[in-house]
């Protein structure tokens, strides 16, 4: 998930996450994973206050350096 830096703090990245999670809902998975970058310090946040929790390395993923999960159900 991406907004160009001229868009932020509008909502928009909030919305799409609960879209994303509406989704996988109606899909019946149980919860969601993403993982990040050190420097997205706004992504860790957003994430957060979403209700992700740091979680260890799930995917090896060598440009990321947080994880995340947040139960859906």
């Amino acid at each position: 998930m991406w907004v160009e830096p001229a868009h932020r703090g509008r909502g928009y990245a909030r919305r799409l996450l609960a879209a994303v999670e509406e989704v996988a809902r109606e899909l019946g998975h149980e919860r969601l994973r993403l993982d990040t970058w050190a420097g997205m310090t706004e992504a860790q946040g957003l994430y957060r206050s979403a209700g992700y929790e740091e979680i260890p390395d799930y995917n090896g993923n060598p440009y990321s350096s947080h994880w995340f999960e947040k139960r859906l159900r």
